[in-house]
């Protein structure tokens, strides 16, 4: 797949991974739009890189994605490739019953489900009868390790980014015989807010690699064809799923 002269849309690219791809795609002549839920974050990033477009959008919400869609595609009609990567991440322990699920949401209702999975459900299927109709195309599910050998005290976002991968799977095939390739980008821990606040619960001293470096392993596997994108962690527990998961999940849950 050629790696310029795109038209990407990013969701959730303000911040984090999601905002190292964007500076990629920026550096390899491509128009990038990002879309966010703050208009601080939107602020931030436009004054970091002038040329992104930007929208604010809450793609948990049903409304406000189809309204990406329809915004996106009236005022970038080339758009050729999503890549589909806002996610949150909470603690969740259902010793504790409903409570720690609605006390997850937080004063926002960020709702795990939502935001990882459903979203990326409704805009992939909102966005492919376009992408259909270009002549090279992709989607970019940002997935991640955990949804191979999951971390306990996160089960949601680990079912969530394994439900992403058997996703990313079925709609390879489903679209096998159209210009649209789906690419799977399965990042490591990552230097990023997405799980600061767990960390340092945990005393967890592994900040994670550079988002740059999730972005520039990205570009080279887009340019290569290279369809599930692992790096360092990430590449052991995928390869671990298969040959040692018992051993690996209790050394993880320990």
């Amino acid at each position: 797949m050629k790696t310029s002269k795109n038209t990407v849309l990013i969701t959730g690219g303000t911040t984090g991974i999601g905002l190292a791809l964007a500076e990629a795609f920026l550096a390899a002549d491509n128009n990038v739009i990002v879309c966010a839920r703050t208009e601080a974050t939107i602020k931030s990033a436009k004054e970091k890189f002038p040329k992104l477009n930007a929208i604010k959008c809450d793609v948990a919400k049903e409304n406000q994605r189809e309204a990406l869609y329809t915004w996106a595609m009236g005022e970038f009609p080339d758009i050729n490739i999503l890549v589909n990567n806002a996610g949150i991440q909470k603690r969740i322990d259902f010793k504790n019953g409903v409570s720690d699920l609605l006390k997850a949401r937080g004063a926002e209702g960020q709702d795990e489900i939502d935001v990882n999975l459903k979203a990326t459900v409704y805009l992939t299927a909102l966005f492919v009868p376009d992408l259909m109709k270009k002549k090279e195309a992709a989607i970019i599910n940002v997935s991640s390790g955990l949804g191979f050998i999951p971390i306990a005290r996160m089960p949601i976002y680990c079912a969530t980014k394994a439900a992403i991968h058997s996703l990313s799977l079925s709609l390879r095939h489903q679209l096998k015989d159209t210009s649209v390739k789906v690419f799977e980008l399965i990042p490591p821990t990552v230097d990023t807010n997405l799980d600061k606040g767990a960390r340092a619960a945990s005393a967890y001293k592994d900040r994670g690699i550079p988002p740059a470096e999730v972005a520039v392993a990205m570009m080279k596997s887009l340019g290569e064809d290279e369809y599930e994108i692992t790096m360092g962690q990430s590449a052991n527990l995928k390869k671990g799923a298969l040959t040692n998961f018992d051993e690996i999940f209790a050394r993880m849950n320990h």
